[in-house]
């Protein structure tokens, strides 16, 4: 039996609604069902939510939009689901901000498993429902904000961040001067480990060394390693 964490299952579709909300609920968790964004805000201005489930074909709003909006308020965990198998749809699905990503048909046992694990992931790091966490990360001459989940620039600009470009700096912050490799990366940022031919995290790091002003042949915040893979290697201080 799973502790009792409460979940919101967003889906057009009744039957799904139902079916998983039953099934989760024989796993020990408490669900909450909406069959479209309005009912997804309704929800969470009434409940407090440990994690969504959100597919991305729905009426009006589509996930993708209902994620990004989410994202500039909460960090509630997200799985999202679609009936769509394309690996675009994965990227700017985790882009938005979901923690993870589950393409229709699937086992339901398969979509308990990444629930347990992104809410593993998330408590363990602090990111839900923590009233003491820091509410900026100071390094170097830059800020993330992690309320508006965005950087401040040493010329006090707001710069953007995707989903996982958040995530993925927030667990350099977390270590600093400390190598990560590409498997403990992925494995903090999605759940999953490397393959031989993963580049996802390499790519995510060319950009948030974009956003940092960084020169690519020479980087001074995020580091490479040869045959290590990186290391943040400047000094952080926390905000309350």
């Amino acid at each position: 039996m799973d502790t009792q964490n409460t979940l919101l299952i967003v889906d057009d579709d009744r039957e799904i609604r139902s079916l998983l909300a039953d099934y989760l609920e024989t796993h020990g968790y408490t669900t909450l069902t909406a069959g479209d964004g309005a009912g997804m805000w309704a929800c969470l201005e009434k409940q407090t939510v440990d994690l969504i489930v959100l597919d991305l074909n729905l009426p009006g709003e589509d996930g993708l939009t209902l994620c990004r909006n989410l994202r500039a308020k909460s960090a509630i965990p997200v799985v999202m689901l679609t009936a769509r198998s394309e690996p675009l749809d994965r990227i700017l699905g985790l882009e938005m901000g979901a923690d993870d990503y589950l393409p229709k048909p699937f086992e339901p046992r398969e979509l308990l498993a990444r629930i347990r694990s992104v809410l593993r992931r998330t408590q363990a790091n602090g990111e839900h429902g923590d009233i003491n966490k820091p509410q900026k990360l100071k390094f170097g001459e830059w800020t993330l904000d992690l309320i508006a989940r965005h950087l401040i620039s040493p010329d006090n600009r707001v710069i953007a961040l995707s989903g996982s470009e958040y995530r993925l700096l927030n667990i350099f912050l977390d270590q600093p001067n400390t190598v990560l490799n590409r498997d403990q990366l992925l494995n903090m940022t999605q759940g999953r480990d490397a393959d031989p031919f993963d580049r996802s995290i390499d790519i995510q790091i060319s950009r948030l060394r974009q956003k940092l002003g960084e020169d690519a042949r020479s980087p001074q915040i995020i580091k490479t390693v040869r045959n290590g893979g990186y290391v943040l290697t400047v000094n952080v201080n926390s905000e309350l």
